[in-house]
């Protein structure tokens, strides 16, 4: 036996986008599933460092990027979902830090550095003048260097996630592509998608269907039958720190370089330790090496940069992470979210987790430009006997191997 289940949008992919865009799509009163074959936010969204970027790290070689522009005003409206006045409720979601820093660590090519970054970002950030006014852990007479306040906000993700989930989670289908699920199409145009679970058969049919499966989009894209767009990957080597020391860390660190020397968060593990997550000019030159090397390297850098904090009983560990993208001449970033209209689908990456909203306006309007206006949700549940699933653990789960 067969049934079908009718709708306006099918999302594919429970990352932070397809998430945002899901949740949107309901508030708007779509009749709208999401397909998630792992575990929702399980992807690059959890291996992210949870910054909602406004550009600042864009603009360290002194110019105003198209990157810088497009994602400036992000932040403002990620706090207006955190108050729970967006176009999703994000308030019941953790924020880690109300702001990310920038440190210069006080030698030469950090100075200079600096001086370039301040004029392209006057107005836009806030040198901290006063020892008072700075993080904790630049509060030791050993810190030389210099502070900038940035308008961007540091998120728990799996709160987050947990947030865009709220209230909708009979609305999300586990699936698996290669057991259970494929796409079913005429040409380029999905005809439906077939998911077989318990015996039963359904034939999940869409008014329009949208890819925001992060990597997992190309192999999507081979089930569908598409070779246009070609995808990227700009892959970073990531590090882990638990420790103890009690003072958290949200700064990226001034190099000579455009990008930050190093970028770090802090994620309590509810165990009392933190998680330090290390990004930046180390996670990009970090695919040169094995995790050994990776380490002692993270271990000279933050002895350099903050010798005073004792990391002698810490917990080492690394994270590969692809960042999928659409390609880019020279494997560039791109400038924004990305869509792609073919027939009845739409071809996404928000390119970055603070994008997602942006993801969402440029899908919503192929919506109204096509005047695929929304058909009522109310009620709209799928059958019981289907899976649902889960929400990701930690970045961090698994990789150290013992928890004291």
């Amino acid at each position: 036996m067969t049934q079908t289940i009718e709708t306006d949008v099918v999302v594919i992919g429970g990352g932070i986008a397809g998430l945002w865009l899901f949740n949107t799509l309901n508030q708007q009163g779509y009749k709208v599933l999401l397909l998630e074959n792992a575990t929702l936010g399980g992807g690059q969204t959890i291996k992210s460092q949870g910054i909602v970027h406004g550009g600042t790290k864009y603009t360290l070689t002194g110019t105003l990027t198209k990157s810088a522009e497009c994602i400036a005003g992000m932040p403002d409206r990620w706090r207006r979902a955190l108050r729970g006045e967006g176009e999703v409720d994000l308030s019941g979601a953790a924020i880690l830090s109300q702001s990310q820093y920038l440190w210069s660590p006080g030698d030469v090519g950090s100075r200079l550095t600096t001086f370039f970054a301040s004029k392209a970002l006057r107005g836009r950030v806030e040198q901290l003048k006063k020892t008072a006014d700075f993080p904790d852990i630049f509060r030791h007479e050993g810190f030389r260097g210099k502070v900038y306040q940035l308008n961007e906000i540091v998120l728990d993700i799996r709160t987050v996630i947990k947030a865009l989930v709220n209230g909708l989670k009979e609305r999300i289908l586990k699936v698996d592509w290669s057991e259970n699920t494929r796409i079913v199409t005429e040409g380029k145009k999905i005809a439906f998608i077939e998911h077989i679970v318990g015996g039963k058969t359904f034939h999940i049919k869409a008014r329009k269907f949208v890819t925001a499966a992060g990597e997992g989009t190309e192999d999507l894209m081979t089930l569908w039958g598409l070779s246009q767009p070609e995808m990227q990957r700009r892959p970073l080597h990531m590090v882990m720190v638990r420790h103890r020391h009690p003072e958290p860390l949200f700064a990226h660190c001034l190099g000579t370089k455009p990008v930050p020397r190093m970028t770090v968060t802090s994620h309590p593990d509810g165990e009392d330790h933190w998680v330090w997550y290390l990004g930046g000019e180390i996670a990009e030159d970090g695919m040169k090496r094995t995790p050994e090397e990776q380490i002692r390297v993270a271990r000279s850098e933050l002895a350099a940069l903050l010798p005073w904090v004792n990391l002698d009983d810490a917990q080492w560990a690394t994270l590969f992470v692809n960042r999928a993208e659409p390609r880019q001449t020279k494997l560039l970033r791109p400038d924004a979210a990305f869509i792609h209209d073919v027939e009845n689908g739409i071809v996404s990456w928000p390119t970055k987790l603070a994008l997602a909203p942006n993801l969402s306006d440029e899908v919503i309007k192929v919506l109204n430009r096509q005047e695929l206006s929304p058909s009522g949700n109310q009620g709209f549940v799928l059958p019981e006997d289907v899976q649902h699933p889960d929400i990701c653990e930690p970045f961090w789960s698994g990789a150290f191997s013992d928890h004291d």
